[in-house]
């Protein structure tokens, strides 16, 4: 696949990394010489040095060869200029654009971006997708990790195994049979900074962290079986009165009336302006990182310490002030890739990167065949993907012991006719079957490979 990528940011290295691993041909625009240096010494792509809606640059970057322009820059407007002259100059097929003000994607300006007037065909949000990923976690705060599937019956959640995690040292075989009615499956591990497909005679270690993929009405049972029984956050205090720290009140007091809010904000202005738009939240106008704002705002007797500001360093430092006040648990923010391998052990109980959740949510445009879902864990060491299977799929009309699938890969579920299935070596996939599957990353371009027309998988 020829792919254009206008921005060579956080998130635009991210999918040209991503990408360039699985050799495609990746070509990367940004006006930043510095940006392009890196990316080019340090990734097997093209770099150019310009302006990602101009049309001589897009051509310089080949753009009418291409099949998909991914246009993430900072600005908005750049971004859907950068589509509009790929699709009008050079009939690129699919046009991926980040649009954060959310005045564009107001439901009575939804024209806008059809292909009569501004022809995107995949709009991302990033403030929008962060902010559903951290009401997710407040839903289920025995969970690091919740991403939902198959119209949202199917859930993959990230649980770490603490001491006192019933399951530990036993036998995922011995699992199924002490819970057989239970519907989820341990499709992954994260062990030692390494993520594996653990074997039906491998056993969770203390430290584990474990993701179950499980139907949505036994999640909450799943985390309890793994010794999680946190009741569902009633009492939030939010750092940073952002678009995102906005979006996550916002919603909370549409959704959830009961839960009691109060809203940590910096400046002054913005303070007083989120004050006038939200309705039930306390709005407090000071730093997250002051012991005596976060006495106002009653940390120590908050079930959750949700830190969204804009800088990484004020969101571990008041996550970690905060639960040494008392505060139960606490969910960061990070945007520095590095930082979650050490999250854990400077008291992050769980965290969001807005970079991954991006490139999860643009991946899903990437990849070939008929896949309706990707959600990339670890940094990109492995993916979980909703695929719909085809009559031709090598995984149809067999009974799953059957095949033999690939090591680094594992079925956590499948959806048919409305009705979540748990994978045995009894079941056998049919055609139109959305199939929530674990792969690492060697193995995702096999998984694309099932999912398509051609029979060259096996």
């Amino acid at each position: 696949m020829k792919v254009v990528i206008c921005g060579a940011g956080q998130v635009g290295y991210g999918i040209a990394e991503r990408l360039a691993a699985e050799q495609n041909d990746v070509s990367v625009i940004d006006s930043s010489p510095k940006l392009i240096n890196v990316i080019g010494d340090q990734l097997d792509v093209r770099g150019f040095v310009g302006h990602g809606a101009h049309p001589d640059v897009l051509a310089q970057a080949g753009a009418e060869e291409a099949d998909m322009i991914i246009a993430v820059t900072l600005y908005d407007e750049v971004n859907m200029v950068a589509c509009q002259v790929a699709h009008s100059l050079f009939n690129v097929p699919t046009k991926v654009a980040r649009i954060r003000a959310q005045s564009y994607l107001q439901p009575h300006w939804q024209s806008l971006f059809s292909r009569e007037n501004m022809p995107i065909d995949v709009i991302i949000s990033p403030e929008i997708e962060v902010g559903e990923m951290v009401l997710r976690r407040l839903a289920l705060p025995g969970a690091v990790e919740t991403v939902r599937f198959a119209d949202d019956e199917i859930v993959t959640v990230g649980i770490i195994c603490e001491e006192d995690c019933p399951v530990v040292d036993t036998p995922l075989r011995q699992l199924t049979e002490l819970f057989p009615d239970l519907g989820a499956v341990v499709v992954g591990v994260f062990r030692n900074n390494k993520l594996f497909v653990p074997k039906s005679s491998d056993s969770l270690l203390v430290g584990d962290l474990a993701y179950v993929v499980a139907k949505r009405d036994q999640v909450r049972r799943t985390l309890g079986i793994f010794g999680h029984e946190e009741p569902e956050a009633s009492r939030v205090v939010i750092a940073g009165g952002g678009n995102i720290g906005l979006y996550v009140a916002r919603a909370l007091e549409q959704r959830q009336s009961n839960t009691r809010i109060k809203l940590i904000e910096a400046s002054r202005e913005r303070a007083v302006s989120i004050a006038d738009e939200l309705k039930r939240s306390v709005i407090l106008h000071g730093s997250a990182l002051d012991q005596g704002i976060l006495d106002e705002a009653d940390v120590g007797s908050a079930d959750t310490m949700v830190a969204l500001t804009n800088e990484d360093e004020v969101n571990i430092l008041s996550s970690v002030m905060a639960k040494k006040l008392g505060c139960r648990r606490n969910l960061s923010l990070l945007n520095n890739p590095s930082y979650p391998a050490f999250a854990h052990a400077l008291g992050i109980d769980a965290f969001i990167n807005p970079r991954a959740v991006t490139i999860s949510k643009i991946l899903q445009h990437v990849r070939r065949g008929r896949i309706r879902g990707v959600h990339s864990l670890q940094n990109g060491a492995a993916e979980v993907v909703e695929a719909e299977a085809l009559d031709t799929s090598p995984l149809v009309g067999r009974p799953l012991r059957e095949i033999d699938l690939p090591s680094g890969i594992r079925i956590g579920a499948v959806f048919r006719d409305g009705k979540v299935l748990t994978p045995n070596g009894d079941l056998q996939i049919q055609a139109q079957d959305r199939i929530v599957i674990f792969a690492v990353a060697e193995r995702v371009r096999q998984v694309e490979q099932m999912f398509r027309v051609s029979l060259d998988f096996f």
